[in-house]
């Protein structure tokens, strides 16, 4: 430690540690410096807003002025058309919790045990709706649980107030939103094409996914070659970008490093297509082709997992359809480089097109069940790749095509609920007994918090973040009242000073770690000032509404971690019985009743995100990658179903044939209890089929075609047994001894450890 006469020494060292490595870092490197920018500009738009809002509320002699403050840093966004829509939905959740709250209040008025009975029934209820409901429109929901207490609140000592009280809360709700849209409307460079622009970035990036796969099947000669010839290729790909952006990394990366950055891009990219077309006609137009685009595009690249990849066997006719696939992907990369293909496709498709002629005719020269293989499998992915750049293109929407419909987890919404109602029951009946004169503050905060987390990815994992973000709003609180409020003759540095307070929230805001806990300090921080005009300082009561949130805090994790705890192993357990339901639907349901395949893939592409972000939760000893991949050669497995029940629908096969199908196909009943009989099935199914004697070119055609997918689905199914059986690894309880084998283990016929 330096001593009295090394401070001096020390200090300039410290600086010049500061300027020679933090600041050179900040200037030299383009996409630190651009982050950084775009924060500062976001926190300058907000602070604008909430100075302009919160003088309005002041003009306007609001009740509650610092609500519209609240208010900002609620659906301040730094993408203009989230903002839009989040503003939107904020105002609509109001005025449908601002109707409840009035209408509750007048029939409960003399039962105080009814009133909070019922007020946690609604508030349970929003929860279950925010959890279904995606994007902004949750916040709807949000809005409606947390308004009926917020509206309720003021009114509690005078019931007769409730209308004056919805109404000026609608009003400073307004008067936040107003401002801050024409703040970020008029500030925010608004750029609807630059969503188009990452589309089709994500379209070539899509392209060279598969462009990489398929060379590697050319060139590789056993298949244990494979993955090291993917990986070296992934590795001049990364060189050849780390030479044209230096922020790139410049290391080579696994093949599920890959996979995994190209699925987030298009994870990313699903809200910034609903918040462009909020903010553009155009867009709006487009929205349901480019979500259609965007799903395709999801689904190519989960077909080329390396479970895919393993069922040719390298031999030289299965190389040499890989590549020619490898070498039209690469044609369309360089056409695709082209500054005006998005408005131009006309290229890229007839070079699609052409290919695809060429598979057809490479198809009726062949018998080789490998290379049939190869070459139907490369004709579907090129096929939804066509279809996919007619989606991003198309300026009309196409109103023929399927719709994606969202997928509802009933059981995490049935669990929000249940926290949000017990949340707010809890709070209100201890207001009740203990007679707190807080106890509407309390109420507030765990009712509006409770709401807030029914939209994230866990709420259990996310409420000690909440929690923590609004304790530490505490401590900051009291230094405001005490070092910046009573120092304060005029609103100029009323506003300074709150936005100084504010800067750690705001600027944190966005970051992935902290978001949660800095959206809970910012938002919090403003509820627990007491700004007025004029303002009086009460210690008492600050001191008793500061006891009041961190008993809020403690209550909230409670039930969420302690009481009603997220058990992540069980949620997985049943987004994998709803994959493997759904293909046994799917086999089962007649052809000409069968939905869409981008709409059935849509869906499960969804139950497969959230099995991800499941098994990404779980600390347990869990083949996470194995599962993973199994989920994606489920998708292949019904892409396989698909193809057979169009063949038997619309391709010419032999009556035999037709009832070997049938009975394959109600094989798949038996697929969650033993798989290994469903593949040995599908097998007996495709020998039936072999063994039917054919002259005709194209039935030669259809029997083989047949076949192959025949054979390919029963390799999948018999590869990840363990994921289909209702006995697999994550079906059974975290302690036992077969809860940490892998996906490829066949289970026991009856295990003891289920749940």
């Amino acid at each position: 430690m330096p001593t009295q006469s090394d401070l001096p020494a020390a200090a300039p060292s410290f600086l010049q540690w500061i300027s020679s490595r933090v600041a050179p870092a900040l200037f030299t490197d383009d996409a630190r410096w651009n982050g950084f920018v775009a924060t500062a500009g976001y926190t300058a738009r907000v602070f604008l807003s909430v100075g302009i809002a919160l003088f309005l509320a002041f003009v306007f002699q609001l009740q509650s002025p610092l609500s519209a403050a609240t208010t900002v840093l609620i659906v301040a966004n730094p993408t203009v058309g989230a903002m839009v829509s989040k503003s939107v939905w904020r105002l609509i959740g109001t005025l449908i919790g601002a109707t409840i709250s009035v209408g509750v209040m007048a029939i409960f008025v003399q039962s105080p045990v009814l009133y909070f009975a019922v007020l946690s029934v609604f508030v349970g209820l929003a929860c279950m709706v925010a959890t279904f409901l995606r994007f902004f429109r949750a916040y709807a929901a949000v809005l409606t649980g947390y308004t009926i207490v917020i509206i309720a609140a003021p009114a509690f000592a005078n019931p007769d107030g409730i209308f004056l009280s919805a109404m000026s809360r609608l009003s400073v709700v307004a008067t936040g939103i107003v401002v801050t849209a024409c703040v970020f409307m008029v500030t925010s460079p608004r750029k609807p094409s630059t969503v188009l622009y990452k589309l089709g970035q994500a379209f070539r990036e899509t392209v060279l996914h598969a462009r990489t796969f398929h060379k590697a099947e050319s060139e590789r000669v056993t298949p244990e070659a494979l993955e090291t010839t993917v990986i070296n290729t992934l590795e001049k790909q990364e060189q050849k970008a780390a030479a044209a952006n230096t922020a790139f990394r410049g290391f080579g990366q696994p093949i599920y490093d890959s996979r995994s950055k190209l699925l987030a891009n298009m994870a990313g990219l699903t809200p910034a297509i609903e918040f462009a077309a909020a903010d553009d006609p155009d867009m709006q137009n487009r929205v349901r082709n480019l979500r259609l685009c965007l799903s395709r595009l999801t689904g190519l690249i989960v077909s080329y997992h390396p479970y895919w990849l393993t069922f040719s066997a390298g031999v030289e006719e299965t190389r040499s359809v890989h590549l020619l696939v490898a070498q039209t992907l690469g044609r369309v990369l360089e056409l695709s480089e082209q500054p005006d293909w998005l408005k131009n496709p006309t290229p890229l498709s007839t070079c699609l097109h052409d290919a695809l002629k060429t598979l057809e005719q490479l198809a009726r020269q062949t018998s080789n069940p490998a290379t049939l293989a190869a070459l139907d499998n490369t004709r579907d992915a090129l096929v939804q790749m066509d279809l996919a750049l007619h989606d991003l293109t198309s300026l009309r929407p196409d109103r023929t095509q399927a719709n994606i419909q969202p997928y509802l987890e009933w059981p995490t919404a049935l669990r929000n609920g249940v926290r949000g109602s017990f949340i707010a029951l809890l709070a209100g009946m201890l207001w009740y007994i203990l007679h707190w004169s807080s106890g509407p503050l309390l109420i507030i905060y765990t009712v509006a918090a409770s709401s807030l987390l029914s939209t994230t990815p866990s709420a259990a994992k996310a409420s000690p973040m909440m929690a923590t973000g609004t304790m530490l709003a505490i401590p900051m609180g009291f230094l405001c009242h005490t070092l910046a409020l009573p120092r304060i003759d005029g609103y100029p540095l009323l506003w300074l000073s709150l936005c100084l307070f504010l800067l750690p929230g705001v600027w944190l805001q966005f970051h992935p770690r902290y978001s949660i806990g800095a959206f809970g300090y910012a938002v919090f921080f403003t509820m627990m000032l007491s700004v007025d005009n004029p303002i009086v300082y009460n210690d008492l009561t600050l001191t008793n509404n500061w006891m009041s949130i961190l008993v809020a805090c403690a209550l909230l994790a409670v039930v969420f971690r302690v009481i009603l705890p997220a058990d992540h192993r069980l949620d997985a357990a049943r987004l994998v019985t709803s994959l493997t339901r759904s293909i046994q639907k799917l086999a089962r349901t007649p052809s000409d009743r069968t939905e869409p395949w981008v709409a059935w893939e849509g869906l499960q592409l969804q139950k497969i995100s959230r099995l991800m972000m499941r098994l990404s939760f779980m600390s347990t000893n869990i083949d996470r990658q194995g599962y993973t991949d199994a989920a994606f050669a489920s998708l292949s497995l019904g892409r396989l179903i698909v193809r057979l029940k169009w063949n038997a629908a619309h391709a010419t096969l032999d009556p035999q044939a037709h009832a070997a199908l049938d009975k394959a196909f109600k094989a798949f009943s038996l697929l969650r209890h033993n798989p290994a009989e469903t593949a040995g099935a599908l097998r007996q199914a495709a020998l039936a089929i072999r063994t039917i004697p054919t002259e005709e070119a194209g039935l030669s055609l259809t029997r083989d075609r047949t076949l192959s997918c025949l054979e390919q689905a029963a390799s999948i199914i018999l590869s990840i047994p363990g994921f289909f059986h209702d006995h697999g690894p994550i079906q059974l309880t975290e302690d036992s001894p077969l809860a940490a084998t892998t996906v490829s283990v066949h289970p026991a016929p009856a295990s003891t450890f289920t749940r």
